[in-house]
């Protein structure tokens, strides 16, 4: 094996220390003060000024003209990931970080379910590859049941006392909301990802949805901000965390790593990321790690390899009907081949 083979692998987990390390920064500052919604404001604009000068000079001769229609497609997605963003961070005010990353392995799970409600996705009970992701959902929501319902003794860490916006909470009833928040996150994760595989059908320029989708989530969140909460230190960006904070809100290094090992080889990092939550969680955020993170977390994860398994087994068999049906079309034209 290669140096350049293992840059894919290091730069996977990178990644699931980026994505952990937003989740450990936007608990840090909403627990200071900022809220979901002035978080998620905050994020995205700065994102969105990123992308604008990016996005218009890669597609500045090549660019899709902006149709009403898209416009309005783009706003959806912006919609539902305002929705994604703001009941994943609240429930990761309420719950933990590990909590929240384990929660994120019931994502494909949903996608598979949604797929079929939507006729995207067709069933065969005879297919190994139908019965795998659809064992792999139902031991995945067995194991988000078992995290949010059971949480048992702590096995590291010091169990503490909720603080911030819901010490009026009991600890038992902030894991439990924060669990279903997650759940409900997870949820509409999984509709985005539908929405986003239609309108890329139509608007195959990714960047310039990342522009949209990004500047269309900082107006819904200023908005409900503006109109829903009267206190202005919310919008502060005084404590150095809520400075930092943004440089951590996207994360596109994980475009390079999946572009090079496909979406399948990025997913499978996911579970790495439970490990990494649980070590930084208790390290920098002094959570307690419990018995029922781990049997939920080892059973949303087997139910996650076995969906991903089955998405990859189907797609090795798209691939071989397909060189079936070529080789199979070339022993009928021989005589076509030779005139041209």
């Amino acid at each position: 094996m290669g140096i350049e083979s293992v840059f894919p692998y290091v730069g996977m987990v990178i990644v699931q220390f980026a994505q952990v390390g937003l989740m450990i920064a936007s608990k840090v500052a909403m627990s200071n003060g900022m809220t979901t919604f002035t978080f998620a404001f905050y994020s995205n604009a700065l994102a969105s000024l990123i992308l604008l000068p990016i996005s218009f000079c890669l597609y500045r001769s090549a660019r899709p003209p902006l149709f009403y229609t898209f416009l309005c497609g783009f706003f959806l997605l912006g919609l539902i990931g305002f929705l994604v963003q703001i009941f994943g961070y609240t429930g990761l005010m309420y719950a933990s970080a590990s909590l929240s990353s384990a929660m994120m392995n019931l994502i494909p799970g949903f996608t598979f379910l949604l797929a079929i409600i939507f006729r995207m996705e067709k069933i065969d009970c005879k297919s190994s590859s139908t019965l795998a992701k659809s064992i792999g959902t139902i031991v995945s929501v067995i194991g988000a049941f078992i995290i949010t319902l059971y949480k048992g003794p702590a096995l590291l860490g010091v169990s503490l006392h909720s603080t911030g916006p819901i010490h009026t909470l009991t600890q038992s009833s902030a894991w439990l909301i924060g669990g279903l928040l997650l759940a409900i996150d997870a949820v509409v994760a999984s509709v985005f990802i539908i929405a986003q595989a239609l309108v890329l059908k139509k608007y195959p320029a990714v960047l310039l949805l990342m522009l949209f989708y990004s500047f269309f989530i900082a107006i819904l969140s200023a908005a409900v901000s503006l109109t829903a909460e009267r206190d202005t230190k919310a919008w502060s960006l005084k404590p150095m965390t809520r400075a930092c904070l943004a440089m951590f809100s996207k994360s596109p290094s994980s475009w390079g790593s999946c572009e090079e090992g496909g979406p399948l080889f990025a997913s499978m990092f996911h579970p790495l990321g439970v490990v990494i939550a649980i070590t930084m969680g208790i390290i920098f955020l002094g959570e307690a790690f419990y018995l029922g993170s781990l049997v939920g977390s080892i059973v949303v994860s087997i139910g996650f390899y076995s969906v991903m398994w089955g998405k990859a087994n189907e797609g090795k068999t798209i691939k071989n009907d397909g060189e079936k049906s070529s080789e199979q079309n070339d022993k009928r034209t021989p005589l076509l081949r030779n005139n041209v």
